[in-house]
């Protein structure tokens, strides 16, 4: 990979973008690796967690420009295609049989604000810039707009997407695009110490079995939701985490997750 690097450490998969010349910018190349890299990470048996961080100043800028100018030329069928392999590394992360932690110690705007919306969790430094600036450039935040309306709601959706305004760590947690605002020197632990809880006290089966219902449940009717809810339910129970866990439970032993 030439963008982004992969490594595990303590049973946490971190991911780093790696263009810090570029403000760690997307373009095909780096959604390309990253689409590898989270494939490689939800099937790594090492991993139970997964971080994704970033070299460099900044988390991510977004799309980089010269791919940008590069795409006016493309046809709609080209535009389509890039556009769909975007959407798919946020499904991706979205919907990844593992939690995804965003370590946030620069801006995100734009697409990089989008990364940051697909994580399950977000953790920043006070100085970080979030913002999704497309309708100042005449485009518009078209894939991520799904993603956020189910985090954050249409009036705080409409606030950020039709302003386009840059806001702060403190704001970004307000709206509940972000989880904690940590100090520049602290953030490292932070996010290991909070890697660690969910790798050492819960199951990682239960924690995908969740999460995918998270992404399900939402465009299901009420009756739908219910009906797939009892289904997993009935799935979870005869799964080997949950008889684990109920029998140490039973025992008062302590699990070893």
């Amino acid at each position: 990979m030439e963008f982004v690097k992969y490594e595990v450490a303590d049973r946490v998969g971190y991911i780093t973008l790696n263009r810090p010349d570029k403000r760690n910018a997307l373009n095909y190349q780096v959604v390309a690796e990253l689409k590898e890299v989270f494939k490689q990470a939800s099937e790594d048996s090492s991993a139970k967690v997964i971080v994704l961080r970033a070299n460099g100043q900044a988390f991510c800028a977004g799309a980089d420009l010269a791919y940008l100018q590069q795409l006016q030329k493309n046809t709609y069928e080209e535009n389509l295609e890039d556009s769909s392999h975007l959407k798919e590394l946020f499904y991706q992360i979205y919907t990844l049989n593992k939690v995804v932690i965003a370590q946030i110690e620069g801006h995100a705007i734009a697409g990089g604000c989008g990364l940051a919306t697909v994580c399950d969790f977000s953790f920043t430094v006070p100085e970080a810039k979030f913002g999704y600036t497309e309708v100042r450039i005449g485009f518009i935040p078209a894939i991520v707009k799904v993603f956020l309306l189910r985090k954050i709601g249409e009036m705080k959706s409409k606030q950020l997407l039709l302003t386009g305004e840059l806001i702060d760590a403190n704001e970004a947690t307000n709206l509940g695009l972000i989880n904690e605002v940590v100090e520049k020197d602290e953030i490292v632990a932070r996010v290991k110490e909070f890697a660690k809880m969910l790798i050492e006290k819960n199951s990682g089966q239960s924690m995908a079995y969740t999460k995918q219902m998270i992404a399900a449940v939402p465009s299901m009717t009420l009756e739908d939701g219910l009906h797939y809810a009892a289904e997993m339910n009935a799935k979870a129970r005869a799964s080997e985490d949950c008889q684990k866990g109920i029998a140490s439970f039973l025992n008062k032993e302590p699990i070893a997750w």
